[in-house]
């Protein structure tokens, strides 16, 4: 796998341990959760509560330790976080790894959409890989060179978006292969350019999150209308990973989740926003922040626990949405 990396992207050659241990071991880790996911066949509360004060599904723990238990291992990374337990923590000391050069920050959802899982519906793993010691208080189009979007479903598989400095960008998706009798996960690059179509399209796909949402803002309303009148296809299953990823394979789709007064933002910018608008950009699409119209990747985190709106996909059906929430499209809200 890090020798396809490197052919796809020379850049990679100048980053041993991003390509040959980090990146790898990721993949190993969707493998991993994977396999235990199709071991756990009673989805229960585990006694515990994250941060937020959310309570934990045992599938949660299982899969925030394993990705733990994975990073640790790299010496490269020097600091981890999660959406489980929001706080960047040292993991491994600048004095463990010889080459200063490369120090990265990882951020993860373990387990995005963990509450449809009961119905065996299609979720996913969310990883975000910094430049440096810290995702805080840095420039996200800059210093996020990474992204991994693991996808536990009928098959297992991953989108990978990487766009280093001075290299074209890329996006790929790769199978994750059934673990071998010897435990070995034979991971292969099934798409090695994933984007999106351009126009005319065959077929134009829509996803709709907080619906409850259009009940309270009339642009949110106005613009469903949109899709429905004008014959978009709804796509949506109350997975973040799975929505996109949707999109990424058809080649087309806009994925909307705007915030209200009383529908407020649940997305956290650093464990889902930030990974998932790398990865849309390094496809030739788009994400916004439908409040201000603004990249998600334009600016700074300041918190690990700042959270957001929203629009990504197709780059015209962005700006298009991006229209009806400003006003462009009748009364401002």
């Amino acid at each position: 796998m890090d020798h396809q990396l490197e052919q796809l992207l020379p850049a990679l050659s100048a980053r041993p341990a991003l390509c040959k241990s980090l990146l790898p071991g990721l993949l190993d880790c969707v493998a991993n959760i994977a396999h235990a996911l199709r071991k756990s066949h009673h989805v229960a509360l585990a006694g515990t509560a994250n941060a937020f004060g959310d309570d934990q599904l045992n599938v949660d723990v299982v899969a925030e330790d394993i990705l733990r238990a994975a990073l640790s291992r790299c010496p490269a990374v020097a600091t981890v976080s999660s959406e489980e337990d929001p706080t960047e923590r040292v993991v491994n000391s600048a004095s463990a790894f010889a080459d200063k050069s490369e120090r990265y920050a990882v951020a993860f959802d373990p387990l995005d959409g963990s509450s449809i899982i009961g119905p065996n519906w299609t979720v996913g793993t969310i990883v975000g890989i910094w430049d440096g010691t810290s995702a805080l208080r840095q420039s996200p189009a800059d210093k996020m060179i990474a992204a991994v979007l693991g996808i536990y479903g009928p098959r297992t598989t991953a989108i990978l978006a990487i766009r280093l400095p001075g290299s074209e960008p890329v996006c790929l998706e790769i199978a994750i292969g059934v673990r071998s009798e010897s435990g070995q996960c034979c991971s292969t690059i099934l798409r090695p350019a994933v984007a999106f179509a351009k126009a005319p399209f065959k077929t134009r796909y829509f996803a709709p999150a907080n619906l409850r949402a259009a009940a309270e803002c009339p642009s949110y309303m106005r613009l469903i209308a949109h899709f429905v009148e004008n014959k978009y296809t709804l796509r949506y299953s109350g997975g973040l990973v799975p929505d996109l990823v949707h999109a990424l394979v058809k080649g087309h789709g806009v994925y909307v989740s705007p915030v209200t007064a009383t529908s407020t933002a649940k997305l956290r910018r650093l464990y889902e926003l930030c990974p998932v608008a790398l990865a849309m950009e390094c496809a030739g699409g788009r994400a916004i922040d439908p409040d201000t119209g603004d990249d998600i990747l334009a600016r700074p985190l300041d918190s690990c626990d700042e959270r957001a709106g929203l629009v990504c996909g197709t780059p015209d059906e962005v700006s298009l949405v991006r229209d009806f929430f400003l006003g462009a499209f009748g009364v401002s809200e």
